[in-house]
């Protein structure tokens, strides 16, 4: 069913054509990546999708009633107080049901008048109708999956967020929405590597259609099944995932390369024809050859990878061969410990990838290393003649309060204008764009900005905390190809997955307060550990399974057992009621041992250091298919568990 058509869509700003001639067309449950470089109009479509913005020329027809969701800029999750209600969303009268429930359940005493039982009842009722277990279990699922502990999101206020937490509490508030669209921009900023997985695999089982702006190649090429690239003025659909599209561009470009060339060849000759005849006996045919050369609808050149930004880093020294050495090393951050007792090295020449979740406390080793935090215990050093530069992840490192040209001079003092000028335009800030001020700058212009400082650094060594987070896809394949030439150290903390496995060559893992060494790529690393990853989706179905059984529990439990109590009394179904509650008593006893069991599997299973040890990968792919029979195993005890539940309230509610 056709949910979306764009015919000939374009979009002006006062005199300045931003882009035309955009015609496609979006099925329901189609995945859209909308990829192209920044400024070039991938924001503007949400804002057409969302009706905030009416375009100039051609038409969009949206199919009736439908609804569609973007995740605003300012994060505004309206009344909500904490951060499970701002998940929630719309399902807040769901949500304040079972508040009611679970009040209303405690307060039952022995002895319940029989109104507060029939309004309990009633609302129990219509919780069940409308699927209340099922959609407070996936709200906690969602929450766990983007990182958040969905006990502690009752009551964690969301105003005690960070930027980045709030950014996925807006993801996490999409997802749990009634939208038949959701407009997803730049979803994977605020995401580690797990969070990334997870997120790709919820879109791949999601039965609504999603457009999704992304710099991430590793995540496009996962979860998309239709690319929308915006480039020269307008945007072209493709079909296909993103591979597909990567192929599909290259084609394009080289089939509009060569009917450029050929254009320009056949002008080429018609003006030396009309210059050679024009006043000679063929003039007759050269005026008109002429009319029909200025009528030619002339064809641009195609834009391509030698218009992104030119970026290149050199050294300007060697270096030792010492880069970076770390010595029981203890760093500490908010009373709480991040890494703990670690020694290790860095080589020249090395690209090091330093891979941990958020929070675990890869920024705070950086700002350790350039002494912006202080070590608890042991010793963290540059070696001798190495200079550093360091590319933050929230560009802090671009004032604000400056000039671009000021920026750049500063760091090139004995530079005249034109080469302070000439090097912002490497990274397309030309002309009048040099005076602007830093602070007026959007978040991919000042990377672009943070990139053009780095380079005149010399360094030969690159600290570089999540470099790609506000660059568009064709600034990021040039970043990677200036690394790929630099011929210094790398220290490379980012969620790319393509970027760390094109050139990583070892990778630090911080796992629970300690780093695992592994001597090759992440792209070893990844296909050494994929056991970790199956360990994961295994823990988050079985977290998910478990939370739909104690939601049960929690909201309809102590009712259920005030009705047993005065059941007992009875004749009847005393001795039924009773086998029942041994039933489940030992269902649920069966259930802890198997969740210790699958929790202890997992762990093995998540720690780095098994896949360092020799032997790791056969004792990981043991573990692995023991992990794999008990999840089946606690399946099973959880249906039983789920069973007997219901046979206990059933026989409570015997009158």
């Amino acid at each position: 069913m056709t949910q979306l058509v764009f015919g000939g869509v374009g979009v002006t700003f006062g005199a300045t054509p931003l882009f035309s001639d955009l015609t496609f067309t979006v099925a329901a449950r189609e995945r859209w990546g909308i990829v192209g470089r920044n400024g070039t109009g991938k924001t503007t479509l949400f804002r057409l999708l969302t009706g905030d913005l009416e375009p100039a020329a051609g038409s969009i027809v949206r199919q009736p009633g439908l609804r569609v969701s973007l995740l605003e800029q300012h994060r505004d999750f309206g009344d909500a107080s904490t951060v499970w209600e701002a998940a929630a969303g719309e399902l807040g009268e769901l949500l304040a049901l079972e508040r009611s429930l679970v009040e209303q359940a405690g307060a039952l005493g022995h002895d319940p008048p029989p109104a507060a039982l029939e309004r309990y009842g009633h609302d129990l009722e219509r919780f069940e109708r409308e699927g209340g277990y099922a959609v407070t279990s996936r709200i906690d699922a969602v929450l766990h999956g983007l990182g958040f502990d969905p006990a502690d999101a009752r009551a964690t206020p969301v105003a005690a967020l960070s930027g980045g937490e709030r950014g996925r509490l807006g993801i996490a508030r999409q997802l749990m929405g009634a939208a038949d669209v959701l407009l997803l921009d730049e979803p994977t900023n605020h995401l580690d590597l797990e969070t990334t997985r997870w997120l790709e695999q919820y879109l791949l089982e999601f039965d609504r259609t999603a457009l999704l702006v992304s710099h991430d190649r590793a995540f496009l090429a996962a979860t998309v099944d239709h690319v929308l690239h915006f480039e020269g003025g307008t945007a072209t659909p493709y079909a296909g995932g993103y591979q597909a599209f990567v192929a599909q561009r290259a084609e394009r470009r080289l089939a509009q390369q060569r009917a450029f060339e050929q254009q320009r060849r056949t002008i080429a000759h018609e003006k030396d024809y009309i210059a050679r005849n024009i006043a000679g006996q063929n003039s007759r045919q050269a005026k008109g050859r002429r009319t029909r050369l200025e009528r030619l609808p002339r064809l641009s050149p195609p834009v391509g990878a030698e218009d992104a930004m030119a970026l290149r880093f050199e050294p300007v020294e060697r270096g030792g061969d010492q880069v970076l050495t770390a010595e029981d090393l203890t760093i500490r951050a908010g009373g709480r410990t991040l890494i703990e007792a670690f020694s290790g090295r860095v080589q020249r020449g090395e690209v090091l990838g330093l891979l941990g979740p958020n929070g675990s406390g890869k920024s705070t080793f950086l700002k350790a290393l350039f002494g912006e935090h202080p070590i608890a215990a042991g010793d963290l050093k540059l070696g001798a003649s190495i200079t550093a530069g360091y590319y933050r992840q929230d560009l802090a490192q671009v004032p604000l309060d400056r000039s671009l040209y000021d920026c750049v001079a500063s760091l090139r003092p004995r530079w005249e204008r034109r080469l302070v000028q000439g090097h912002l335009g490497r990274f397309g800030f030309s002309g009048d764009e040099a005076q602007r001020l830093a602070g007026t700058l959007s978040g991919g212009e000042r990377a672009r900005v943070a990139l053009a400082m780095l380079m005149l650094s010399r360094a030969n060594l690159l600290v570089l905390d999540e470099p790609t987070n506000h660059l568009d896809v064709e600034s990021i394949e040039a970043l990677e190809d200036a690394i790929e030439r630099y011929e210094g150290t790398v220290i490379l903390v980012s969620h790319d997955r393509e970027l760390l496995r094109a050139l990583t060559t070892r990778v630090w893992v911080l796992h629970q307060r300690h780093i695992t060494e592994f001597p090759g790529g992440f792209a070893e690393w990844e296909e050494i550990s994929a056991e970790r990853a199956h360990a994961a989706r295994v823990r988050s179905v079985e977290e998910a399974a478990l939370r739909r059984v104690h939601e049960r529990q929690r909201v309809a439990a102590p009712a259920s057992a005030s009705r047993a109590r005065d059941h007992q009394a009875g004749k009847d179904p005393r001795r039924l009621l009773r086998s029942a509650r041994r039933a489940l008593e030992q269902a649920e006893g069966l259930v802890t041992e198997l969740e210790e069991k699958v929790a202890s599997l997992t762990a093995a299973l998540e720690d780095p250091a098994l896949y360092t040890r020799a032997g790791g990968a056969g004792e990981a792919t043991r573990l692995g298919r023991e992990l794999e029979t008990k999840k089946k195993e606690l399946d099973g005890a959880l249906d039983r568990w789920s069973a007997a539940s219901e046979q206990v309230e059933q026989l409570a509610r015997i009158e």
